[in-house]
């Protein structure tokens, strides 16, 4: 049986996946409304502007987030509404939408996913984790990975590319990097316990992917209270270049090189590094990470 109406507010990126999903946002409200609820939809000509105006609107009540967008979108919303207890909504319409394939949720059909919006706001929110990621005295919540080596290098790459349009643009800056790229020297403290170490990559991940589907960490678990740790020790271009397909059907974690630590809080120190967290860059390290169990309520 549908709820008595709420309010809820719609955010939506009117240039997610390069603008081609313009139309999902008012599509997104007009189902909303005609379901019955109450709906504020905010719109602005560039990201950080609609950040502002969705915090504000936030912090005169709701019952509910709604984003309309990808990964980006997610993380604007989480770092409103974690551990507040309003719920978040996510129609999936960007390049990545890595969170929305971690719920199950639809993510490359907004139709769908605006559907399964609505039968999901009939049934109590989910409950999951989220983590916090300490950057100097900046403090930035993410739902599904941290990368700090080879795959945050190549998301600094894909976001300075404009082509191609679509996730064979994280594919192309991968492979254009990888010409060049040498393991990385990192300090570690993972639950306290210190090491160095030379890595290709070293990622914290809540939820299994990143990058539009790149199942970093398969057997991650939105709700168990931990983070896993993915560290990529020292390998030729040639071995790293055969261990990424691997990665992306989530088949490489058997592999000698690949090596994965369960952890409550992770530090990680490294030089040159510009660390991402849900495709958002955070800085250079070092940055501590946290999980806190249950901060995120989903409408999923």
């Amino acid at each position: 049986m549908t709820r008595a109406p709420r309010r809820l507010l719609v955010a939506v990126n009117p240039s997610a996946s390069f603008g081609r999903n313009r139309a999902v946002g008012p599509a997104v409200t007009e189902r909303l409304v005609a379901e019955g609820y109450e709906v504020s939809e905010l719109r602005e000509a560039n990201f950080e502007l609609l950040r502002r105006e969705t915090q504000s609107a936030f912090e005169q009540g709701t019952d509910g987030l709604i984003v309309v967008g990808g990964d980006g979108m997610v993380s604007l919303g989480l770092n409103l509404v974690a551990q507040t207890g309003v719920p978040l909504g996510i129609v999936a319409a960007g390049t990545g939408n890595d969170l929305a394939r971690g719920l199950g949720l639809p993510h490359d059909d907004p139709a769908a996913a605006t559907e399964a919006l609505v039968e999901a706001l009939r049934r109590p929110p989910q409950v999951i984790d989220a983590a916090i990621v300490q950057h100097g005295e900046l403090r930035t919540w993410f739902a599904c990975v941290l990368s700090a080596g080879f795959d945050a290098v190549v998301n600094e790459r894909a976001n300075r590319m404009t082509r191609p349009r679509g996730p064979s643009r994280y594919t192309i800056a991968l492979l254009r990097e990888l010409a060049t790229f040498k393991p990385l020297p990192y300090v570690l403290t993972i639950d306290g316990v210190r090491r160095e170490q030379k890595a290709m990559l070293v990622s914290v991940a809540n939820s299994p992917s990143l990058g539009g589907g790149m199942r970093i960490v398969p057997h991650a678990d939105l709700s168990d209270g931990l983070l896993d740790v993915f560290i990529v020790h020292p390998l030729s271009r040639i071995g790293l270049l055969a261990v990424f397909p691997r990665v992306f059907a989530g088949e490489h974690v058997d592999h000698p090189a690949v090596e994965f630590v369960q952890a409550r809080r992770v530090r990680i120190e490294g030089a040159d590094v510009v660390a991402y967290a849900d495709g958002e860059r955070v800085g250079p390290l070092p940055v501590e990470v946290e999980v806190v169990p249950g901060a995120l309520s989903v409408f999923a």
